[in-house]
């Protein structure tokens, strides 16, 4: 405590600066009595806290003490448990397991002996309801059988011998029930069906029967109908679908089917005391496909005779496939006949039900009531369910049916025409027109005002048209011939369009683009289906001619005619048929140009075996270069026989005066390069030359009546092109020099215009001795 003291004595020594001694002595005394007095306190506190803190000693000590006696004696305790207690334990564990494994091993051999108890009572009770005829509790008594058996094989690690001899002991008995069963089914449902070979006629669809048996005998009325009991049991099983799929086919084939085919069949239902009978009878049929109101009736009443005997039984399922609520015999024969019946109903009823004129739809509405009768009866009796099937939708949706159908039967017919003789043909003149009722203008009203207020108009003022005016056939298809068949092609197109006009919107499209696919078919049927008579035979390839071009003809309008009176979707420029035109044109022009190279051909190939009519003073040479051109002129009047008629005026005399013209160069080319012409050959030349232009006028017959053929036969140098050069030829085989110098006329006479100088000298050359007379004729043709 001194260093405190002196400590603070220095500290007060320093604050207060100046003291006198006195003071500091004061006060130094009265620190220090100060500090005794604190230091007396602090031992007091010491001695306190000091008696306080050892009781807690001492019994903490006592605590220790005893808790080192605990531990001794817990391990006392563990010493003991492990060498006697757990010996005692594990002895108890190893029995207990024994006595569990007996314990189940006995469950299991009781469960074993249980369920081989419950095999035998089912397979005993079987045997007595197979007796009682009682085949659903029968059939039960197989299914618990099974169901056993199967527990039995369900076991892992106890397996038993006995378990395959059961295995085959429940098969054999099944077998046996599904004989008993298909034989009470063959006794209760019989089929007289006719020879395997007669079944898809109505003579034998007369000798099929079905023959329910309903009654049951006295020892069988307490199992229920026979047909239910047998079908039940057949259920409980799991054979029925096998055996209701046959009887379902069966019925479709020989039943259903012939009544929706044959419109003569009728039903006719038998109820005898113990049978229904089911067979048909035949009356006159009205038409060749019944209406679907009485082939709707008539399977009705079919299926209404099968659910008051057969078909209104509920069914026992297997226990694997039991559901909420039983099924019905109806219902189940339904899920496996419907789609094919509902094919059938709409492929040989429905399709031929469809009206195939726009102004009969509106009938259709009782077809489509009949058929939601039809369903609604069938769902009553349980044969169908859900909502609408594929029968009602295909009744409902009769306008695309309608437009479909039609526009099929459009293209059907017009492939037909197409694929008909070519040569069957018609004549067309100006006057000839499509036999249509006539169509009224977009606003018909409004032309007919402005024609009333227009009469005054015209009887005040003076009429400024000029007189000369068009005559009514200037835009007219020439006379010509044409297939019928094309004739009734185009008619068939017009009344397609008038059909469309009268349409749905939908209707009215399908129909406008039916009728452009009938003449794009014919661009691509007509050339490959007739190809090769159209390249043998001139005349059809004239007729193909004519035909295109009545097309093409008619295609300019047809659009305009109809534009205004189809939808408004193809009024706006899309009811046209102009692109089709050059189409149209191109293939009549192809094939008719390809006809006229052959028969140049002909020519060619036949004045090629004139040996270039040279040497003719030789008689075999003139022989060959006369008959060349006689076979000639035989196949040009046999063209002009062939094509007289068959085309337009103004193209038959073209075509034959290019054939002529072809044969009348060949010879002046031939000619024109011999290089030496006696005055025998000249002469013979000039023969066979006016055989030329003696005959070749009388080819040009393009009308059957010879007095109107004259004008055409004067007319020769419009159509032949070196006719006149023919002429001339002729004209210098007989001159002298000094006449061909005259026609020459210094390069201004009819000779300068159809020779060139140097043929002229060459041919001079060939004909006349070179002298001083022929150098100075030769001198002059320049």
């Amino acid at each position: 405590m001194a260093a405190p003291a002196g400590s603070l004595v220095a500290a007060v020594l320093a604050h207060s600066g100046r003291l006198d001694k006195e003071d500091l002595g004061t006060r130094i005394g009265r620190l220090s009595c100060r500090v005794e007095e604190l230091k007396g306190e602090v031992c007091n506190m010491i001695n306190k806290k000091y008696n306080e803190f050892l009781p807690s000693m001492q019994s903490a000590e006592d605590l220790v003490s005893k808790v080192d006696g605990l531990s001794s004696n817990i391990d006392l305790l563990k010493a003991g448990i492990e060498n006697e207690v757990q010996r005692d334990l594990n002895v108890a564990v190893a029995e207990f397991t024994e006595l569990k494994q007996q314990l189940e091993r006995d469950t299991l051999v009781l469960s074993v002996l249980k369920k081989l108890q419950e095999f035998d009572i089912a397979i005993k009770d079987y045997s007595t309801a197979l007796l009682e005829k009682k085949y659903v509790a029968a059939a039960q008594q197989l299914e618990k059988a099974r169901s056993s058996l199967k527990t039995l094989e369900s076991r892992k690690g106890f397996e038993l011998k006995i378990l395959k001899a059961l295995g085959t002991e429940l098969t054999v008995q099944t077998q046996n029930m599904l004989y008993h069963l298909g034989e009470q089914w063959q006794k209760l449902a019989v089929w007289k069906l006719p020879p395997s070979k007669e079944s898809s006629s109505l003579e034998s669809a007369m000798h099929s029967e079905l023959h329910l048996h309903t009654v049951p005998s006295e020892e069988e009325e307490i199992a229920g109908p026979p047909v239910a009991s047998v079908l039940q049991a057949f259920a409980v099983l799991g054979e029925l679908h096998t055996k209701l799929k046959i009887f379902g086919q069966l019925l479709l084939k020989y039943i259903l089917k012939p009544l929706i085919s044959y419109p003569s069949l009728q039903p006719l239902t038998e109820e005898q005391s113990d049978v229904l009978i089911l067979r048909f009878k035949t009356k006159e049929p009205n038409l060749d496909h019944s209406s679907p109101m009485e082939v709707f009736y008539k399977i009705q009443l079919v299926f209404e005779a099968l659910h008051k005997y057969l078909l209104n039984v509920p069914l026992e399922q297997p226990a694997e496939d039991k559901k909420e609520h039983r099924v019905t015999l109806a219902e189940l024969l339904g899920d496996m006949i419907w789609e094919e019946l509902s094919d059938c109903l709409i492929q040989n009823c429905l399709v031929n039900s469809i009206p195939t004129n726009s102004s009969k739809l509106e009938q259709y509405i009782e077809v489509i009531k009949s058929t939601e009768e039809f369903e609604k009866a069938l769902k009553n009796m349980q044969f169908l369910k859900g909502d609408t099937t594929d029968l009602l939708e295909y009744a409902r949706n009769v306008n695309s049916h309608f437009a479909n159908k039609k526009c099929q039967d459009v293209i059907v017919a017009a492939r037909n025409l197409m694929t008909s003789e070519i040569h069957n043909t018609v004549k067309i003149t100006p006057d000839s027109s499509v036999a249509l009722p006539r169509l009224p203008g977009p606003a018909a009203g409004d032309h007919l005002k402005t024609d009333k207020t227009s009469k005054p108009l015209h009887n005040d003022t003076v009429n400024l048209e000029h007189e000369t005016k068009l005559s009514q056939y200037t835009f007219s298809l020439p006379t010509c011939r044409i297939s019928s068949s094309v004739e009734k092609l185009m008619e068939l197109a017009y009344q397609t369009l008038l059909e469309a006009t009268a349409s749905t919107d939908q209707c009215c499209i399908q129909l406008f683009y039916s009728v452009r696919n009938i003449f794009q078919l014919f661009y691509d049927v007509v050339p490959t289906y007739h190809k090769e008579n159209l390249q043998k035979l001139p005349q059809l390839a004239a007729i193909h001619h004519n035909n295109c071009m009545y097309i093409a003809h008619h295609l300019l309008t047809l659009g305009h005619q109809f534009r205004y009176r189809l939808t408004n979707i193809l009024c706006d420029g899309a009811a046209t048929f102009v692109d089709l035109v050059p189409g149209f044109r191109r293939l009549g022009m192809e094939c008719f140009l390809a006809q006229m190279r052959v028969q140049k051909g002909e020519i060619l190939e036949r004045l090629s075996s004139a040996r270039n009519f040279s040497n003719m003073d030789d008689e075999e040479n003139y022989c060959a270069a006369n008959k060349a051109i006689r076979q000639v002129l035989h196949q040009l009047k046999r063209l002009g026989k062939v094509w007289q008629d068959v085309l337009p005026v103004t193209v038959y005399c073209k075509a034959m005066g290019t054939l002529l013209n072809t044969a009348l160069s060949e010879i002046v080319t031939r000619i024109a390069a011999l290089e030496d012409i006696s005055a025998e050959d000249a002469d013979r030349l000039y023969s066979l030359c006016r055989t030329m232009v003696e005959e070749g006028p009388q080819v040009f017959t393009p009308l059957p009546e010879d007095d109107k053929n004259k004008k055409y036969q004067e007319e020769v140098p419009v159509y032949v092109q070196k006719w006149m050069t023919f002429k001339e030829l002729m004209i210098i085989l007989q001159a002298n020099l000094q006449e061909i110098v005259d026609q020459w006329a210094d390069g201004k006479g009819p000779l300068a215009a159809e020779f060139s100088a140097a043929e002229v000298k060459s041919l001079i050359r060939a004909l006349f001795q070179n002298t001083e007379r022929r150098a100075a004729a030769l001198a002059k043709i320049k």
